[in-house]
């Protein structure tokens, strides 16, 4: 054979060779971890319903407060109420551990539910958080809601 034959059949053969398909590698799936959201039960607190809640995604945990409306106004109540300034407090602690932290602050509350947010931490498997949400306004001293939860990975 002479070298412009052997060029020519080794590109033909480089050709075929690259028009053949080849198995993509599957990709591995990545775990997606899902958030879950639990909250205490609910509490008065200067008059109106409040609750302490945790959002557990794998071992990170965001903790906050709600203020809502205790129901519904009582009849001849002036619609909508007038805003009301509220001091909140919020802490949690690694039951048996430390302190993930302490928040307070002032929030102000109308007719909507309010959320307060406040601590996000990252907590060991296999423990249990407790949190602590407190809501005052002048005259009313807190009432605090509390949550205990386990932390499953």
């Amino acid at each position: 054979m002479n070298r412009i034959k052997q060029i020519a059949a080794g590109a033909v053969g480089a050709a075929a060779l690259l028009a053949t398909p080849v198995p993509a590698l599957a990709a591995v799936p990545q775990a997606t971890v899902a958030t879950v959201t639990t909250c205490g039960w609910s509490g008065l607190q200067a008059g109106l319903s409040t609750k302490v809640c945790a959002e557990v995604t794998g071992d990170s945990v965001v903790l906050y407060g709600q203020i809502g409306l205790a129901g519904p106004p009582s009849p001849g109540t002036p619609w909508p109420p007038a805003p009301q300034e509220l001091v909140t407090g919020l802490s949690a602690e690694v039951v048996g551990g430390g302190s993930l932290g302490a928040v307070s602050g002032r929030t102000v509350f109308s007719t909507s539910t309010v959320r307060v947010d406040g601590i996000r931490a990252t907590v060991p498997c296999g423990s249990v958080v407790h949190a602590s949400f407190a809501v005052e306004k002048s005259f009313q001293g807190p009432a605090p809601v509390a949550l205990d939860l386990p932390v499953v990975c």
